[in-house]
């Protein structure tokens, strides 16, 4: 909460700026550090208060304004006037509930600069207490900001890396594909030679057994013929023998 912004000299606003110890000059190039006075030493809430929150400064068309942090203190009243405006400007500026979101740390941060406003006015050591907490948590989330974003970086680099090898292995892909089909292709005409091949041994065999019982048959026949021949012979050498026995007796 600042007060109502006034039209002050260059001269003056200078002047102004270096009494309450401002970080920032009339222009960018004028830097005034200032440093909290020590614990020992109970500071004025009103020197505690400027060196948290340095004097506002700006020029419009021409003149220059300056704007001091409030020194009034708050009231009851105020803590829910605070509380309401929070959730309205959460509500308009469509924040998120939850997670990642600018716009709620941007409004959660002013809300905690105007808790530290209003405890620094009842109480200059608290203040400074709450201004160390306030810094701790801004050096927390840059550290945190710094770890994503190389986090990002590095997962972009690894998927930079990931996108170049992916031509090779594209390739090196097509390659294996057009040897599997090759492979394949050998393959089927191996089969197709072989199928040939045991067809052929298949037929030969059909034949040769045709030949073979074409053969046994003649033997057979032969055989049969044969030991016609044989009994024929047989029979008629008995009878030559009878015959040759009859004349005999005769004489």
């Amino acid at each position: 909460k600042y007060d109502e912004p006034i039209e002050v000299q260059l001269e003056e606003a200078f002047s102004k700026s270096k009494r309450i110890g401002s970080s920032r000059g009339i222009s960018s190039s004028i830097k005034i550090k200032t440093q909290l006075p020590p614990l020992d030493v109970k500071p004025m809430s009103e020197d505690v208060l400027s060196s948290i929150f340095p004097p506002r400064e700006w020029i419009e068309n021409g003149v220059h304004y300056l704007q001091n942090v409030s020194h009034k203190s708050a009231e009851r009243e105020d803590v829910g006037v605070l509380t309401k405006e929070l959730d309205k400007k959460l509500a308009e500026r469509q924040a998120r509930g939850n997670g990642i979101c600018v716009v709620r740390e941007e409004l959660y941060t002013q809300c905690f600069d105007e808790i530290i406003r209003q405890v620094t006015i009842s109480s200059a050591e608290r203040g400074q207490l709450l201004q160390k907490v306030r810094d701790d948590i801004k050096l927390t989330i840059a550290a945190y900001q710094t770890l994503y974003q190389s986090a990002v970086m590095f997962g972009i680099r690894k998927q930079i890396q990931a996108l170049h090898g992916m031509k090779e292995l594209e390739e090196k892909f097509d390659k294996l594909k057009k040897k599997r089909t090759t492979l394949k292709n050998e393959e089927t005409a191996l089969r197709n030679k072989i199928e040939g091949i045991n067809n052929k041994i298949a037929e030969k065999k059909k034949i040769d057994e045709a030949e073979r019982e074409a053969e046994k048959k003649f033997l057979d026949e032969q055989e049969a013929h044969f030991s016609n021949v044989l009994k024929d012979l047989q029979g008629g050498r008995s009878q030559n023998y009878s015959s040759c026995a009859n004349l005999s007796l005769q004489k």
